[in-house]
């Protein structure tokens, strides 16, 4: 990945932010999905705001560092989440936040439809999923707090590049190459949610997790069903023995697959429901000046019997 890009090569065009500097950067998964966002991206990239691809409760978000160490999260509905492909969703939420004031939350746009009948219709509803008014927002408000590092006036924007992570070689060749491992895409994918478990800072955070992979239909076990049965179906394509028996095993680990996903179904409200565990109280220490205890004093010896007469003859 050029490293590099916080510059450009044309004379006109906007410099952008840097990448973010993890090891998810270089993997096909995560440029995929800043190829889905890059049209959100790239124009916060050229206004000076570094952005990185993030998983939140249900949905891949767009984070946004901002100066003053508080941040963006632009992301699709995900309440319910949206069932349309990443970066082209029903509408837009964009609010900021900081890590350190759990009180400062505030919604700079949201376009994403409702659910409630009686709810105040947002005058930014009627946008949907359109781009450019959820920029002009951010903008708009990032300018009013001076949070804005570089703003982009109207005759710079035809010259925001359309940048994307440029993979390297071994990135596009997902299969792997004669001097180097193969790259497994789905496992680094996965791998990253179990990190994000081991991070999680709530039982209900941890749940939101599990519904990734417990969804009856959507999630992860029920894809991963579907995926060996349809490599049983391949297997029987060749018409021999071999591929019809390999086909019932297939068969019947997408079973299984199944059988543990229903077994598991109430996992999340469980692990929901959970409530951390008070810390055992600790014994009062003895301080360290305080005086030896006494002695305890040992009970009188009980006195002896004298010892019988002898009887003399």
């Amino acid at each position: 990945m050029a490293a590099d890009e916080t510059t450009t090569s044309e004379p006109g065009q906007v410099p952008l932010a840097p990448l973010p500097d993890h090891r998810n950067v270089h993997t096909p998964w995560w440029q995929e999905l800043w190829r889905h966002y890059e049209h959100v991206i790239t124009p916060l990239r050229a206004r000076g705001l570094q952005c990185d691809i993030e998983f939140g409760l249900s949905t891949y978000n767009v984070r946004v560092s901002l100066p003053d160490d508080s941040y963006l999260v632009i992301s699709p509905p995900h309440d319910p989440p949206s069932e349309r492909p990443p970066g082209d969703p029903e509408g837009w939420i964009a609010t900021r936040e900081h890590p350190d004031d759990q009180t400062l939350y505030e919604v700079i746009y949201d376009s994403a439809p409702s659910n409630d009948p009686g709810a105040p219709r947002r005058p930014e509803a009627r946008h949907g999923g359109s781009t450019q008014p959820l920029i002009e927002a951010i903008d708009h408000r990032l300018a009013r707090l001076r949070l804005l590092p570089h703003p982009v006036l109207p005759h710079d924007s035809a010259h925001v590049p359309p940048a994307q992570p440029s993979a390297s070689p071994e990135a596009r060749h997902v299969p792997g190459t004669p001097h180097r491992g193969p790259r497994y895409v789905y496992g680094d994918a996965l791998r990253d949610l179990t990190d994000r478990l081991n991070g999680a800072e709530s039982h209900a955070d941890a749940a939101a997790l599990l519904h990734q992979i417990l969804e009856p239909t959507e999630g992860l076990l029920a894809q991963l069903g579907e995926f060996f049965e349809a490599a049983g179906e391949k297997a029987k394509e060749a018409e021999e023995d071999d591929g019809f028996d390999l086909s019932y095993d297939l068969a019947d680990a997408a079973a299984e697959i199944r059988n543990l996903s229903e077994a598991l179904q109430v996992a999340e409200s469980r692990m929901r429901a959970l409530t951390p565990l008070a810390p055992a109280p600790r014994p009062p220490s003895t301080p360290a000046n305080a005086s030896p205890l006494a002695p305890r004093a040992l009970p009188p010896p009980s006195p002896k019997g004298a010892p019988p007469a002898r009887r003399t003859p």
